[in-house]
């Protein structure tokens, strides 16, 4: 399992020989293994128990009950599935027990370079599922069945915990996965390439190259991070309706995804979830639910409104359930690449059945901005012409960042406009403060720095944007870009201390004065310190200086007070 969205490789075939099990790098135990992954599970079913947790490595890693009842349950397909052979998906779980880990200072640096939307999220953990089911006369039922939350799941089902323990002890070796940095990592005889994803990346509209700095035999396996969907294929379906979609997920509207099995459920799920980037998704989000979830109850209560989430659901009975919900998305089996399969179409909530309910997508929304018939013809045409589905993909891809970043940047204009100017940031004064956002301000600059500047789709968007500033996306990125601009704020304070005269300043200031200023100056270069101030080096070390210089020109007695032996 895995506690966030880096580059998180499915799977690789092919071999070279034994895993290599050298010694493990010095410091706190699994502290490398860590940073890629939470721990490996493995689910097995037993005629009397029913899904039970076999193994979790490392062996020390503590889960709640709850969590492995979730696991357990939600790393097998239900029935209405009838997965056989072999799956592979994807599920969110809410922690129980509070955050397991505490953060390092690496921890912070490498997630404050990840891209917003991908950065960690402490509150969940994200297991990717190898199911197998194959037909077994030895077993009672007929099937062996077993899961495995991992990435060597093809070699285990083979060779078991040796294998698994092997392969934990190459992973606790790979190197940090620092944002930007492209890594070869070996593993099972096999070097997989992965790009960890950066701020600093420019929207990629198609999957990683090969790195070729660098003569690996065997040539490395190159794989693309976990949220790099085939877009193209998750929405075939619903092409016709993808601005909708864009405009719920926008909105933080419930959505139920009704689909024949799991790996269908959380390919569309996390297809929806992704069409907001550059924009975080800060609802929350299931790509496989199922009645057993701890969450249930909370999800399908009528005592209140449904919460802001998309669950990825394979059981009909959620239709009855979650009749309440206004909007339900019902897809069937994806069809062989080719022509455009039939487009879902757009139904009443009143239309909604329980097991023979048609594909189709069930809701009385309208739409704010009118539809963009030119993407849907632009990728017709590239059915017709036999478009390779990378390159159908990055058409998707660049018309849903386009139009997030048209609907973002008048806000981000608007927000860098409530920045205190730099000149009114002195020495010895509390920093200004941000101005507030006032919301009628705001619509008024869209007159004249409005989204009809870069996106050329009409509609109503004000109306789309009084509907956005309720949503939990707007907090979201409100919280996050305030955040952004006071440590900016606070980073330009300590630059402008850094860059007076603080011994003309001394002159005429009491001991507790300056001892006040040497315990802020130590706070905010432990702030900086931890990567949480964007401060450059010499600043630091100018920081450093001052603290001695002002501490020096104190008693003894507090000089060993603030400075102990």
């Amino acid at each position: 399992m895995d506690q966030g969205s880096g580059a998180g490789p499915h799977q690789a075939r092919g071999r070279l020989g034994a895993p290599s099990c050298g010694a493990r790098a010095p410091g706190a135990p699994w502290a490398r293994f860590s940073a890629w992954l939470e721990c490996v599970c493995v689910v097995t079913f037993d005629l009397e128990l029913g899904q039970a947790l076999e193994l979790v490595y490392p062996s020390d890693f503590q889960l709640t009950d709850k969590e492995k009842s979730s696991i357990c349950y939600l790393s097998f397909p239900d029935s209405h599935s009838g997965c056989l052979g072999d799956t592979q998906f994807s599920f969110r779980i809410r922690q129980c027990g509070g955050q397991r880990r505490p953060w390092h200072t690496d921890d912070r640096h490498c997630d404050s370079g990840a891209p917003v939307s991908l950065q960690r999220e402490p509150a969940h953990y994200f297991g990717y599922v190898y199911f197998r089911q194959v037909k077994d006369s030895s077993v009672k039922r007929g099937y062996f069945q077993k899961a495995l939350l991992s990435l060597v799941a093809p070699e285990y089902f083979d060779k078991l915990a040796p294998c698994l323990e092997a392969v934990c002890n190459e992973i606790d070796q790979w190197p940090a996965p620092v944002p930007g940095q492209t890594l070869n990592l070996p593993v099972m005889g096999v070097v997989l390439q992965v790009h960890i994803p950066s701020r600093a990346d420019k929207p990629e509209s198609g999957p990683p190259k090969q790195c070729s700095h660098e003569n690996l035999l065997p040539a490395p396996v190159v794989l693309t991070s976990v949220h790099e969907l085939d877009l193209f294929r998750c929405f075939r379906p619903v092409l016709a309706h993808v601005q909708l979609l864009w405009e719920l997920m926008l909105l933080g509207e419930p959505l139920l995804v009704l689909a024949p099995s799991p790996a269908v459920s959380s390919e569309m799920v996390l297809a929806l979830t992704s069409c907001l980037q550059p924009l975080k998704f800060c609802c929350d989000y299931r790509p496989y639910f199922t009645v057993h979830d701890n969450e249930f109850k909370e999800f399908t209560t009528r005592t209140q409104a449904p919460p802001s989430v998309v669950l990825g659901v394979t059981n009909p009975f959620f239709i009855k359930t979650l009749q309440h919900w206004p909007h339900v998305l019902r897809i069937g089996e994806p069809k062989m690449p080719g022509d455009l399969p039939k487009q879902v179409k757009l139904k009443k909530p009143s239309r909604l059945k329980t097991l023979d309910t048609k594909p189709g997508l069930y809701t009385a929304y309208t739409t704010y901005l009118h539809r963009d018939k030119a993407l849907l013809r632009r990728l017709l045409k590239g059915l017709q012409k036999k478009r390779p589905s990378d390159v159908q993909t990055a058409v998707l891809r660049r018309h849903l960042l386009e139009l997030t970043q048209s609907f973002i940047i008048p806000l981000e204009h608007y927000m860098a406009s409530l920045m205190p100017l730099q000149k009114s940031i002195t020495p010895w004064k509390t920093p200004p403060q941000i101005h507030p956002f006032h919301q009628d301000d705001f619509l008024r600059s869209l007159e004249h720095s409005g989204p009809q500047l870069t996106c050329l789709l009409k509609g109503d968007w004000l109306g789309l944007y009084r509907r956005f500033f309720k949503s939990p996306h707007f907090d979201g990125w409100y919280r996050q870009r305030h955040k952004e601009m006071a440590q900016k704020l606070e980073a330009l304070h300590l630059e402008a201390i850094c860059e007076a005269n603080i011994e003309i300043w001394m002159k005429d200031k009491s001991e507790v004065e300056v001892v006040d200023l040497v315990l802020k100056l130590r706070e905010r270069l432990v702030r900086a310190q931890g990567h949480q101030l964007p401060v450059k080096e010499a600043t630091l070390k100018r920081a450093r200086l001052y603290i001695e210089t002002v501490i020096g020109s104190l008693p003894k007695d507090l000089q060993v007070v603030l400075c102990p032996p």
